[in-house]
C-alpha cells in the first residue's frame, strides 16, 4: 500500500493541529487499507488498485479539519473520513468506465487494467464497503450517506446529458456540479462536524461551505483538463472535449459571437472528434478569453465559500478552511 503522506502544511495552524491531522490521516489510511483487503487475492488487488495509485485525500482531510471545530478527531470521525474516501474512490471506478479512460492518477485505469465489468463491480463493492463503515456510525450518518449517494448519482446522470432546451447552460452546469462533486465534499465536512459534537448551526455552515468548495474543485478540474499536459494531469487532457461535455470554458467559447471562433466552435460541437481534432481544439481553447472568464467564475465560487466561514468562530481551523478554498482553485493537477 501507499505510505500516507502527512497532511499538507496549512498556513497559520499550530504544530499541535498539524500533528493531529497527520495522525488522523494515517489512521484513515490504515482503515482504508484494511477495508479494501479481501480473502480473494484478485478482488483484493482490484479493490486496492486506485488506492495504491495515491491521491490527495482531500475529503478525509476536510472531515478531520471540520472535527477540530468540535471536540476533535475521534474514531468515528476517522471512520467517516474513510467512508467518504471509499465512496469517492468507488465513483472513480465508474467514471473511468463512463469516460472510457485509459489512465487515472498516472496509472492504468481499472477498466483498462481489467475490463469494464470488473471496474463497475469493484466500484459497487467499494460503495458497499463505504456504506458498511457508515452503518456503524448511527442512523443519521446512514441517512446522510444515502442522500449523498442519490445526489451523486443524479449529478452523474445529468452530467451525461445535454442541458435541456430553454435552460441557462451555466446555471444547469453549476447545478450538476453541486450534485456530482459538491455533495460528497459537503458530506465530508458534515460528518466531521456532526461526529465531533458541533452545533446544528456550525454543521449547516460547513455543509454550505463544503458544497461550494466542491463546485469550485470540479470547476478547477475542468480548467485543468484543458490547460494541463499529460505528465501533470496523470490522464489525457481534453477528456471533456472528447465526450462532448459542456464545461464552463466550453460553454463560454460556444457562446462567442466572434467569427474568428468558428473553427473552435465547430471542433467543440463534433460528437466523436479524432485525437488530432481534440489537440487542435485544445490549442485554440487554451489561450481563449473563455478560459479567463471560467477562471474568474471558479475563483468567485471559492471566494463565496470563504465568505460563509465568517459565521464560525475565527481561529486556526477556520483559517485553514479558508486556505483550502484557495488551494482547490490554485492547483495544476
Amino acid at each position: 500500500m501507499v505510505t500516507p503522506a502527512p497532511a499538507p502544511a496549512l498556513p497559520g495552524i499550530s504544530p499541535g493541529l498539524q500533528a493531529r491531522l497527520d495522525l488522523g490521516l494515517a489512521a484513515v489510511e490504515d482503515l482504508l487499507t484494511a477495508r479494501v483487503d479481501h480473502d480473494d487475492p484478485f478482488i483484493a488487488e482490484a479493490n486496492a488498485h486506485l488506492l495504491r495509485a495515491g491521491g490527495k485525500r482531500f475529503r478525509p482531510l476536510l472531515t478531520l479539519l471540520a472535527a477540530e471545530l468540535g471536540s476533535g478527531i475521534n474514531d468515528d470521525v476517522v471512520a467517516a473520513a474513510a467512508g467518504v474516501e471509499l465512496t469517492h474512490l468507488a465513483s472513480l471506478y465508474h467514471d473511468d468506465v463512463m469516460d472510457d479512460a485509459l489512465t487515472r492518477r498516472g496509472a492504468p485505469s481499472a477498466n483498462a487494467k481489467y475490463d469494464n465489468s470488473t471496474a463497475i463491480l469493484v466500484g459497487d463493492l467499494l460503495f458497499g464497503t463505504a456504506s458498511d463503515i457508515i452503518a456503524d456510525l448511527g442512523p443519521e450518518a446512514v441517512k446522510i450517506q444515502s442522500q449523498t449517494f442519490i445526489r451523486l448519482c443524479s449529478g452523474q446522470i445529468r452530467d451525461d446529458r445535454a442541458c435541456p432546451p430553454g435552460q441557462d447552460p451555466n446555471a444547469y452546469y453549476l447545478g450538476v456540479l453541486a450534485d456530482k462533486t459538491g455533495v460528497l465534499i459537503a458530506t465530508a465536512a458534515r460528518y466531521g462536524a456532526l461526529l465531533s459534537g458541533c452545533s446544528r448551526e456550525t454543521i449547516a455552515t460547513l455543509i454550505e461551505y463544503g458544497e461550494r468548495i466542491g463546485v469550485a474543485f470540479q470547476l478547477a478540474d475542468d480548467l485543468i483538463d484543458i490547460s494541463s499536459e499529460m505528465d501533470v494531469l496523470g490522464k489525457a487532457p481534453g477528456t471533456d472535449i472528447r465526450e462532448g461535455k459542456r464545461t464552463l470554458p466550453i460553454i463560454h467559447a460556444l457562446a462567442s459571437q466572434d467569427p474568428a471562433d468558428a473553427r473552435l466552435q465547430h471542433l467543440l460541437r463534433l460528437s466523436e472528434p479524432s485525437e488530432d481534432q481534440v489537440a487542435e481544439a485544445l490549442a485554440l481553447l487554451r489561450p481563449h478569453p473563455a478560459m479567463d472568464r471560467a477562471r474568474a467564475e471558479t475563483e468567485a465560487v471559492a471566494a463565496g465559500a470563504k465568505d460563509i466561514l465568517a459565521a464560525l468562530p475565527q481561529g486556526e481551523v477556520t483559517a485553514a478552511l479558508a486556505h483550502l478554498a484557495d488551494r482547490v482553485v490554485r492547483r495544476d493537477g
